[in-house]
């Protein structure tokens, strides 16, 4: 889909890289420019390096199919480098703190005057303003933190908890990588390129906008609570005969309270006057969840799961990592992919977010290599051998050695 794009990522951890990550799936020529050392997603499992885990799946979701080379930014002609990449570009991604990029002179007004229809892509935790713009932020910190999602997030009395690795880094990729491609047919039509900001207590506001919103027009949001007192009675898990949990999930006015009792075999509480209408439910929300309790506690996964469906409800069970995998739908949706590796074999790994019809959106290859091609891209861009292997052995540049 992105065939021709071509796309300078100059970024670490995961935020950013994903949205290249994205890109190169779809087709975009993305060369990573990486620290000597490389990025530090690289030693993911160091402490656990074994001969267990020959891959590193973290660090590959978000940059297979990449072209990797190793620059000392440090340096003015490790600068240098990447504004010579800059010059062609449709795309420059990252997420190096701002004040550090304005004193390197590759802060967007800079890079712009090298090419007038570069989308720069920035990638920060608290966006471009205000006195935190330069504070280094993981989406624990600022997605998951700062911005107000964890706090929504976790039951009323209980202590928060951290997100899983990357959760709010993903998604402020996907917004980073549709943000690009907005600026990309701007750039087209105009010939000027666009600053796109993206930041992750952005992306946190936004995926929790309901609630957000909510509060803002009001004052006030109901916080979550724990499973037994929840606020909307058929909004929960239930545990069924074999211990299994699904999550039942009735509309927003609760129009499917009188088919999910019926289904459930309680057909009698459609008339119970404890729960004759939406506020009588919410006001006796606990006596029905225990009620609802007793009834799924009555059959097994397998029996319900064809009452359920017929009776046209939303709900699905709750899988295990192994359960997703195995339930054909998960790869019907196209969820897995084939992660090649250097050595030729493959292992499964995530799919990126979107398909587009027949159009492959596969790695395009394997994770590279510190530097893996650096040699090849910088003699791409009129760097000849002297050059290249003088600024190996000064420490510009640095190549993988097999």
């Amino acid at each position: 889909m992105l065939e021709g794009i071509k796309i300078i990522e100059m970024a670490t951890y995961i935020a950013a890289p994903s949205a290249g990550g994205i890109l190169a799936d779809w087709g975009a020529d993305v060369i990573k420019i990486e620290p000597l050392g490389g990025c530090p997603m690289r030693k993911f499992y160091a402490s656990a390096m074994t001969d267990d885990y020959p891959d590193n799946p973290v660090s590959a979701l978000d940059n297979r199919g990449k072209r990797a080379i190793a620059v000392n930014t440090g340096t003015y002609e490790g600068r240098d480098i990447v504004k010579k990449l800059i010059a062609d570009a449709d795309v420059f991604i990252t997420n190096v703190r701002p004040g550090q990029l304005k004193e390197q002179g590759l802060d967007f007004d800079s890079l712009s005057k090298i090419n007038a229809k570069l989308v720069y892509a920035s990638v920060t935790g608290f966006g471009l303003q205000g006195e935190e713009a330069d504070k280094p932020g993981f989406d624990t910190a600022a997605f998951n933190a700062k911005s107000g999602f964890g706090w929504i997030m976790t039951p009323k009395g209980a202590a928060p908890a951290p997100l899983r690795t990357a959760a709010g880094d993903h998604i402020t990729g996907i917004a980073t990588a549709s943000g690009i491609l907005a600026a990309l047919l701007k750039a087209r039509e105009t010939g000027k390129g666009t600053l796109v900001e993206s930041s992750l207590v952005r992306s946190a506001a936004y995926a929790v906008g309901c609630d957000f919103s909510t509060w803002l027009r009001y004052g006030r949001i109901a916080r979550s609570r724990p499973r037994k007192e929840a606020i909307v009675a058929i909004n929960n898990y239930y545990v069924t005969k074999d211990e299994c949990w699904l999550f039942l999930n009735g509309r927003p006015g609760e129009p499917d309270w009188p088919d999910i009792a019926r289904a459930v075999g309680r057909e009698d509480l459609v008339d119970d006057e404890r729960f004759g209408s939406l506020r009588d439910r919410r006001r006796n929300g606990v006596d029905l969840i225990a009620l609802l309790d007793e009834a799924f506690k009555q059959k097994t996964l397998a029996e319900w799961k064809p009452i359920l469906d017929a009776a046209g409800l939303i709900w699905s069970p709750v899988q295990t990592f192994e359960q997703a995998f195995e339930d054909p739908q998960m790869h019907d949706a196209g969820v897995f992919v084939d992660m090649p590796t250097a050595d030729g074999a493959s292992y499964k790994n995530i799919a990126s977010p979107i398909r587009f019809g027949d159009e492959s959106t596969d790695p395009k290859g394997p994770l590279p290599e510190i530097g893996q091609d650096t040699l090849s891209v910088l003699q791409q861009y009129g760097l000849d051998e002297e050059t290249c292997a003088d600024y190996l052995e000064a420490g510009i540049i640095g190549q993988h050695q097999d």
